[in-house]
């Protein structure tokens, strides 16, 4: 038996790409990024709450520390409370929270639910219920499209073009071909980190869980080496959802990737920034400027983002749980169930964005009208006993080899996760070199000061700011 998210919180947990932490990013020192902002309307110090919390008796507010401390009680309770839950958004707007895992599934599927609220009849653009959230975050007016116009937020049929876009960098085929690539980059990493150590402690968030991914994404893309460490200061400044800080940022950030493509237009490489402006160039326009920026924001902040704390959270619950450890030592073959199952057990994304009623519809036996906007919990459905036998164990036997994934970690539907194969690619090799590299790989801080100290608390997402490890046995 392994020690559940819900039993302990020392026990680590105590379209993937569609969650409201989509864009998010460490510091250079991810505690520059981590530092709880009593200022911003969507993180807590756990004595400082927004005024508007418990205003609404009976309807949680996604700020509430009971969901913010430890989502997998608070989420499973509100599960077990009923398949569809009327919830309050980060912004207090009222949402039906979805819980429970074959309800989610169903509802992903279903193209009466819409990304865009400006599709639903009699929602214009001037009602459009997502400027109250630009303006809360202090993003200026007249960069909203870049926020409202994507890839996350589009559906068919912009979505269709969009994704046909870029999906050919994300093939199986592709994706293998990157494989040695992966390897080489996380071997050199792993050799640098006793370099980091400071007292023989080294923070894998800062020197390997970020490194990997956003190494591998910016390769891919196009982003040279010299912008990277830009690239994770905006994502820091999205990640602190400090109204401030993204105000700021915003402008800085678009400026910079119109910038990053006039100069690539100019020198066409084998890259998909490259292909993308080919296409754009090619189509007559049909991929606008606008698109063509927040495709490349996309795709380096959440293709590197939600794979860093995967890695993480994933190391933290191996370490935490020798037994399961033991089975990956002994079967490295293991490792690609292994990453299904900490991605259900421990994933960094636990909301998506929300979705809209194109029209009335019944879900669950609960009446949804049109215009309502409905959120999937995946933490609560990840974890829900009507799936799972046993859900609150970690067990890197639990996926069937060789089946398709039995979680909605990546989400589900037209809008699954596009770089899933990638970020599982990723984890497979990072999990397993770290630990045949390291094998006496330790904990530097106990498990409760990890969850005290080192947890983020922001709603949507299950993430450390950092994970202080000791590489070696101390004598």
């Amino acid at each position: 038996m392994t020690t559940s998210p819900t039993e302990s919180r020392a026990a680590t947990p105590p379209d993937s790409t569609a969650s409201p932490s989509t864009a998010a990013a460490p510091a250079t020192t991810p505690s520059a990024a981590a530092s709880p902002d009593t200022t911003s309307p969507a993180t807590t110090d756990r004595t400082t709450l927004p005024s508007y919390v418990g205003l609404h008796p009976g309807e949680p507010n996604l700020m509430e520390p009971e969901l913010l401390d430890n989502p997998y009680t608070g989420y499973g309770t509100l599960r077990e409370q009923a398949p569809l839950v009327r919830a309050r958004f980060i912004d207090d707007s009222p949402i039906w929270l979805v819980t429970r895992f074959d309800v989610v599934r169903e509802v992903m599927r279903d193209q009466r639910f819409v990304n865009n609220p400006t599709l639903v009849p009699g929602i214009g653009a001037d009602q459009d219920p997502r400027a109250r959230l630009i303006e809360l975050f202090g993003i200026p007016e007249d960069l909203a499209p870049y926020l409202t116009d994507t890839i996350l937020t589009s559906d068919p049929p912009d979505h269709t073009r969009l994704r046909r876009l870029v999906s050919r960098a994300f093939t199986a085929r592709r994706i293998q071909d990157l494989r040695p690539r992966v390897e080489r980059i996380t071997d050199e990493l792993l050799a640098r980190l006793p370099d980091h150590a400071e007292d023989g402690v080294v923070d894998l968030v800062e020197h390997f869980a970020y490194p990997l991914p956003i190494t591998v994404i910016c390769e891919l893309v196009g982003i040279d080496e010299e912008d990277r460490a830009l690239w994770r200061r905006f994502g820091a400044d999205l990640a602190s959802l400090n109204p401030k800080r993204i105000g700021a940022t915003m402008p800085e950030m678009i400026a910079h990737i119109h910038e990053v493509i006039d100069e690539r237009r100019a020198d066409l490489r084998d890259d998909l920034l490259s292909g993308l402006i080919r296409a754009q160039d090619d189509d007559g326009g049909r991929l606008s400027d606008v698109e063509m920026v927040t495709l490349v924001l996309t795709l380096v902040l959440a293709g590197h983002e939600t794979t860093a704390h995967l890695i993480s959270n994933g190391t933290l619950a191996l370490l935490t749980h020798p037994d399961q450890r033991r089975l990956i030592d002994e079967d490295p073959a293991l490792l690609p169930r292994a990453v299904h199952e900490l991605m259900r057990w421990c994933g960094p994304i636990q909301a998506t964005q929300l979705r809209y009623a194109m029209e009335d519809t019944e879900v669950a036996g609960v009446q949804v009208r049109q215009g309502e906007a409905l959120m999937f919990s995946l933490v609560a459905a990840n974890h829900d006993p009507r799936h799972y036998t046993g859900p609150e164990r970690l067990d890197l036997t639990r996926q069937p080899a060789g089946r398709a994934e039995d979680h909605v970690g990546f989400g589900h539907g037209m809008h699954y996760c596009l770089g899933a194969s990638l970020a599982r690619q990723e984890a497979e090799v990072a999990y397993g070199k770290l630990l045949t590299r390291y094998p006496d790989l330790a904990l530097a801080l106990t498990p409760e000061q990890l969850e005290d100290q080192e947890r983020l608390r922001q709603p949507g997402t299950w993430r450390l700011r950092r994970l202080p490890l000791r590489l070696h046995a101390e004598s």
